[in-house]
Parts: structure tokens; sequence; C-alpha cells
């Protein structure tokens, strides 16, 4: 038997995640930067992050919010200038000069430059949406708006589908730019790729900003 609720939630959840977002553009400005351990690592920590808003929902944050509505606007302010500073992080990426190859210096590096990497494409990645107001909005109010009460097993369930589908549909973006690995290793290529990337999240930090 065909469950309508659940039907709804899959497919707004689907057209949310394919659409491009911050997350989207840390993944990949970290691909770029480091290869796909980073870039995986990246799609790890937004899965994370996403992970801590589904269980302070749990918890109750959402009255939290709704009692100091000055907490949101801090989130607001706080996520707006994380994504302009990435930003310019890419812009100034697209335009220092970088050693050939996409993974670049993530393979000469050794273990230990690997792993620091991979702990900053982590950071990135969770730091992006803990202070993304989209992401509270959405495990604060719109998964709860599905469920009947936000602590059910039906709300982990709903929680655990979008934490799933995010992260799968971040690391289908790892792997297709990683495989794509010789062409992005072109100078101009990669200008191209973070120039946009990094015009993208100063437009998202516009966004976030303005409400």
């Amino acid at each position: 038997m065909i469950d309508p609720q659940l039907t709804a939630y899959l497919v707004f959840t689907t057209l949310l995640v394919v659409t491009p977002g911050s997350a989207t553009a840390v993944v990949v400005r970290n691909v770029l930067e480091g290869g796909r351990p980073q870039g995986i690592a990246a799609a790890g920590g937004a899965a994370a992050g996403n992970t801590t808003y589904a269980i302070l929902s749990g918890l109750g944050a959402a009255a939290l919010f709704a009692r100091v509505p000055a907490a949101f606007l801090l989130l607001r302010v706080v996520g707006s200038a994380y994504l302009a500073w990435l930003g310019i992080r890419s812009l100034g990426a697209a335009w220092r000069p970088q050693p050939p190859g996409l993974p670049g210096g993530l393979e000469r590096s050794g273990a230990g430059g690997a792993d620091r990497a991979a702990r900053q494409g982590f950071a990135q990645g969770f730091a992006n949406n803990l202070v993304n107001p989209a992401v509270a909005t959405f495990y604060l109010a719109v998964v709860p708006s599905f469920v009947d009460g936000a602590v059910s097993r039906r709300y982990a369930l709903y929680a655990c589908i979008h934490v799933t589908m995010a992260f799968a549909y971040h690391s289908t973006w790892v792997w297709a730019l990683h495989e794509m690995r010789a062409f992005w290793a072109k100078p101009a290529a990669r200008r191209t790729l973070e120039t946009l990337t990094g015009l993208a999240l100063l437009t998202l930090a516009a966004k976030v900003a303005t409400g």
C-alpha cells in the first residue's frame, strides 16, 4: 500500500537535494582543492551537519528559535559571513598558480597532508550546514510538518532519508569531478570552475543575508 505522506516527502526531498546549494558548492571547491578524499570528507561533514540539526530538532530546538528570534538572525549573519569567506577563497584560488593535476598536491603531500586535507574538507562541510538557515528550517520546521510530532520513529526515518540522499548526491559530484580530473587539471578549466564556485557562494551569502 502506497503511503501518500512518505511519497510526498520523498518527492519534496528529492527536489530539494538535487537543487544545488551552498553544500554542493563547498563540496565542489574541496574536490578541486584536494581531490576525491577531501571532497568525500566535505560531503561527510555536510551529512554530519544535517544529522546535528535532526538531533537538535528532536530535542526541541525549534521552541528555542521561536522564543529567541535573535538566535535565528544570528544564524543568518554567521552563515552569510561564512559563505562569503568561502566564496572569496575560491575566487582567490582561481587566480593563484596551482600545481598541475586536479588532486594536485594531495598525492604528493603524503599521509599527513592527506589527513589535514580530509579534516579541512569535513570541517567546511560541517560548518556550512551548521550555520545554514535553510538546513535549520528544513529540520526544525519542514520535516516535522510531514509527521505527527517531531520525536517519533517516522521523524527519524525521514531525517535518515534526507541525510542519506544528500550524502549520495554530494558523493556523485565528487565522483564525477574526480573522474574528469584530467580536464580540470587544465588551468583554464580549473580557473573557470573555481570562479563560478566562488561567485555561487557569494550569491548564496547575499541570499542568506537578505533572508
